[in-house]
């Protein structure tokens, strides 16, 4: 229970990997806040969270409105009167084309969730954190933030992004109590990755083939990253990716 009595909050909670950390953040102790766009699979992940034991909260928001976002905080902070940790794991794959092909609907689409949403999901965790004194923030990146894909610009761009702004955030913020990381996952079972396989149009057993521990990732073990980079544990890490490919980019 290394995060017993604190409070999590997870973007895109509703399934794949922020559903796997709601849960994992439940296991580990903590009260979860969870938020999403599919109010269906709330209530999915808010039944496993309490399985767990632990308490929980589902919070319609979309991470591109910056009213949803500010009271997202708000009301994490209302209803269990602080904020520990969050994981900003909301995200879109976008389209797999080459970057001539792509649109500026395309950009601004991928962006707005990608990047703006990580923004301001920052904005106003740090803005709270600031007020309590700590605080452990973890974004979802990607392999994609630490090398290139073919076809895949713009969500490799965008996860590019991320990593800038975790690693400049965590320089901004070090002083006063609060530490920001990232996860780096490879490819891992989940809605998102079936989707890309398909635009892509190859199978698991392609991509297993380029992995050096010849299999794909589990939402689990990403999410047990997570909760390890918000616990004491992790207390002298900050501004860190952390890769969990399989080796993929060791290779």
């Amino acid at each position: 229970m290394i995060l017993q009595d604190k409070v999590a909050l997870v973007t895109g909670g509703t399934s794949g990997i922020g559903r796997a950390t709601a849960i994992a953040f439940g296991a580990a102790g903590a009260k979860v806040v969870f938020s999403g766009r599919r109010d269906t699979e709330g209530e999915k992940t808010a039944k496993l969270i309490r399985e767990t034991g632990a308490e929980c909260l589902y919070v319609h928001s979309d991470v591109s409105s910056e009213a949803d976002i500010k009271a997202l905080v708000q009301k994490t902070v209302a209803t269990y009167g602080r904020l520990d940790c969050a994981f900003n794991n909301a995200g879109i794959e976008g389209f797999f084309k080459p970057l001539h092909e792509q649109s500026i609907e395309d950009f601004d689409n991928l962006m707005a969730i990608n990047i703006r949403g990580l923004f301001l999901c920052m904005k106003y965790e740090i803005q709270h954190m600031l007020s309590q004194g700590s605080g452990a923030i973890v974004n979802n990146s990607s392999n994609s933030g630490l090398v290139g894909f073919p076809g895949n610009s713009l969500y490799t761009a965008s996860k590019h992004a991320v990593m800038g702004l975790t690693r400049s955030a965590a320089l901004d913020y070090a002083k006063q109590g609060i530490r920001i990381n990232a996860v780096n996952p490879g490819s891992t079972t989940t809605e998102m990755l079936d989707r890309v396989f398909q635009k892509v149009g190859i199978t698991a057993d392609d991509f297993t083939a380029m992995i050096p521990m010849s299999r794909i990732g589990q939402a689990e073990e990403i999410a047990q990253a997570v909760v390890f980079l918000c616990s004491d544990a992790a207390s002298y890490i900050t501004g860190q990716p952390l890769s969990i490919d399989g080796g993929y980019t060791a290779s």
